[in-house]
């Protein structure tokens, strides 16, 4: 369009001759309306021409005849050599007069118009492109901090709308009460923390918690996340650094968020080719502003990360970390709170049990619970439920730990041999001393390849305090193995499929564990690995190798003796109960489903063996 303006606006400067139009039929050939050069040329040698005045610059020639008032405009060529020869010899007045010419002025115009529409559409990206985070506008403010500001941070959320995470919210109430109180503090001379660090598993509200303290200290807030300092320009990242301080402090008293600060806090010295890169001048600046020679009073730091063990250890000492939080994953009374939480805007039927989803679900995250409820909500709308019931909950319960459920198998080879391997997981969970009980077992396929599973309701005392007896591990290692144990009796080891691939993954790891962590087998009580060796940027390249080859090979002898001695045992009691076993197969084959309740009391049936579930001690 631009390009098209130019060339009409071009096109206007440039005076083209009027090209010389037929005549009409009855009109004369020479009249004044279709008077031509050839016209003029006869006129001059007949004597009727008494004046001519030509104007160069638009190329025409005015011409006065006899017996005529009005001079004719007669358009001429580039030279007109004949024409000022022949009106010399008639002796005819010839007068030249060029008219102003403006073609430069509008070509001027033209260029000057197309440079400002260029230049404005420029202007107009480059604006756009600045209001864009992360937009290539942003490359003229390389050395800003991209730090979001808040003079008073409006994020809805107050400490009331955290749950289960008690003590992590008292420690960041002090924090607040000493931006809104601080004379509370320093009249029995306690000074602010400057730093505090947030630790803790993914989903289990680090985030949530600041924004908490945003929203409760009612002080000037900054935001940002630990990726955003780093660029591949060196220098950028410690630039952001100091722009942020400087912010803070002249807006001090106030708070500075830094969210998975692990991504530039990360231990210096990193890699083969030295500390000189853009990651670690980011880190030095950040431990310069935190306590370097000038102080940042009334700057509170908070940070937030799930991988503490890769922190530089001088960004964790007192002074600029002062205190840090572990934000762990809740317990019943902390499951039951976020539930509680999120059940706010959520219609649940009377039969829903709050207490009895917080048993349900030991290990789950704050995040885990919010999804869950969730889910349960979706799974409410699409049946055109009302209200969510404890079935869309259980429902939502198997799709967050399992899969999506998928469509049920024939009756077929393959649905029997899967029946088979989930009951002889399902029936040594019921058997055995040492087991956490059944909570249901089901033949009806999951995505991700699940063809069915066999659920088991953990004690979570023992999994929240580590305390895992070697009695209990042996069980679980039998109950993993049940499934191929009850594949061979049945079918033959010919027969064996490759379903049992996960449970003999998990075998190896417990057992392996057992060995080397433990002190649980005939090595004795020797720590032979630890779980602090992996790979990654600041530790060394390879892992250190702590024991000797010959160690290796008993570790690897006594890990092969328990698996086996494992899988006899859950051999031994499939072939012992293998009338219970077809009897529990067939009815899994025709409900699908069979809940803890009802397979425990089908196995007390048949072998007069009460198998009440050890209660999984919850908090009351």
């Amino acid at each position: 369009m631009i390009v098209t303006l130019w060339m009409v606006l071009q096109s206007m400067t440039l005076a083209v001759p009027a090209m010389a139009q037929k005549p009409a039929e009855n009109e004369p050939r020479c009249s004044p309306k279709n008077y031509t050069y050839t016209c003029l040329l006869q006129d001059i040698d007949r004597g009727k021409v008494t004046d001519i005045q030509i104007d160069r610059v638009q190329q025409t020639a005015r011409v006065k005849l006899q017996n005529q008032n009005q001079p004719v405009e007669v358009p001429l060529f580039d030279q007109n050599p004949e024409l000022i020869e022949r009106a010399r010899q008639n002796r005819i007045s010839v007068d030249i007069q060029d008219s102003t010419d403006n073609s430069a002025v509008l070509g001027l115009l033209a260029h000057l118009l197309l440079f400002m529409l260029l230049l404005g559409g420029l202007l107009l990206i480059i604006r756009r492109s600045a209001n864009a985070p992360g937009g290539p506008g942003q490359a003229l403010n390389f050395g800003k901090s991209r730090a979001r500001f808040q003079m008073e941070a409006k994020t809805g959320i107050m400490f009331d709308d955290v749950a289960g995470i008690e003590e992590a919210k008292e420690e960041l109430q002090e924090v607040v009460t000493f931006l809104k109180k601080p004379e509370k503090f320093t009249a029995v001379g306690a000074r602010i923390p400057k730093g505090v660090l947030l630790i803790g598993p993914p989903g289990t509200g680090k985030t949530l918690l600041a924004k908490a303290i945003a929203g409760e200290a009612g002080v000037p807030f900054f935001s940002i996340s630990g990726s955003e300092f780093v660029e591949m320009f060196v220098g950028v990242g410690a630039s952001r650094v100091r722009d942020l301080f400087k912010k803070a402090k002249e807006n001090a008293p106030c708070i500075v968020f830094i969210d998975e600060i692990d991504a530039v806090g990360r231990q210096r010295g990193a890699g083969i080719g030295g500390g000189n890169d853009e990651r670690e001048q980011t880190l030095n600046q950040l431990l310069t502003e935190m306590d370097g020679f000038e102080g940042n009073t009334g700057i509170i730091i908070i940070a937030a990360t799930n991988r503490p063990d890769v922190l530089d250890t001088a960004l964790l000492r007192p002074g600029r970390f002062d205190r840090q939080i572990t934000v762990d994953l809740p317990n019943y009374r902390g499951r039951l709170g976020i539930l509680e939480v999120h059940a706010r805007n959520k219609r649940l039927a009377d039969d829903v049990s709050l207490e009895a989803i917080a048993r349900r679900t030991p290990g789950f995250a704050g995040a885990d619970l919010s999804n869950l409820l969730n889910e349960a909500a979706i799974l409410t709308a699409r049946r055109r439920k009302e209200a969510i019931t404890m079935l869309e909950i259980d429902d939502a319960i198997d799709r967050v730990t399992i899969g999506l459920t998928l469509t049920p198998l024939l009756d077929s080879k393959k649905k029997r041999l899967i029946a088979y391997h989930e009951v002889g997981h399902a029936l040594l969970m019921t058997l055995l001393k040492n087991s956490d009980p059944l909570n249901k077992v089901t033949i009806i396929p999951r995505s991700g390849g699940v063809g069915g599973f066999a659920q088991q309701s953990f004690n979570e005392d023992m999994i929240d305090s580590g305390l895992y007896t070697r009695a209990w591990m042996t069980d679980r290692i039998t109950i993993a193995l049940g499934g191929r144990a009850a594949e061979e009796e049945v079918f033959g080891p010919a027969e064996v499929t490759a379903g049992a691939s996960g449970d003999i993954k998990a075998v190896a790891e417990i057992a392996r564990e057992m060995v080397t962590r433990y002190g649980m087998s005939e090595l004795g009580l020797v720590a032979l690995e630890s779980s602090g060796n992996e790979v990654f940027l600041g530790r060394g390249l390879m892992p250190r190798q702590e024991y000797s080859e010959e160690v290796a090979t008993q570790i690897d002898r006594q890990v092969r003796e328990i698996a086996i001695h494992c899988f006899q045992e859950a051999r031994r009691i499939i072939r012992e109960n293998r009338p219970l076993v077809d009897c529990l197969v067939e009815v899994l084959l025709d409900q699908e489903t069979i809940e803890g309740d009802e397979f425990r009391q089908i196995v007390e049936e048949y072998t007069g063996q009460k198998t009440t579930p050890v209660s999984t001690s919850a908090p009351t």
